[in-house]
């Protein structure tokens, strides 16, 4: 894979966006999504919520997958 980021359009809260990520976070972002059953616009829409005024959809999107996954690492007892 490509380290290069890619831009790809989301729809929150009824408006178009646009979030540039690396394509590994897309695809854990997607991942994360469908493991919940969860649309990925609805997902950035929570996380878009969530997060403070000075951090970035982007930043925020994959801070979510980091924490994801360490959380997944952590019930295994990784």
């Amino acid at each position: 894979m490509t380290l290069r980021p890619v831009k790809h359009s989301l729809t929150l809260r009824g408006h178009r966006t646009s979030v540039t990520l690396e394509p590994e976070f897309w695809q854990a972002f997607r991942a994360i999504a469908a493991e919940g059953s969860t649309p990925i616009n609805a997902l950035a829409a929570e996380i878009d919520a969530a997060r403070g005024p000075d951090l970035g959809l982007a930043s925020a999107i994959r801070l979510h997958v980091l924490r994801h996954y360490r959380a997944v690492a952590e019930k295994r007892g990784d």
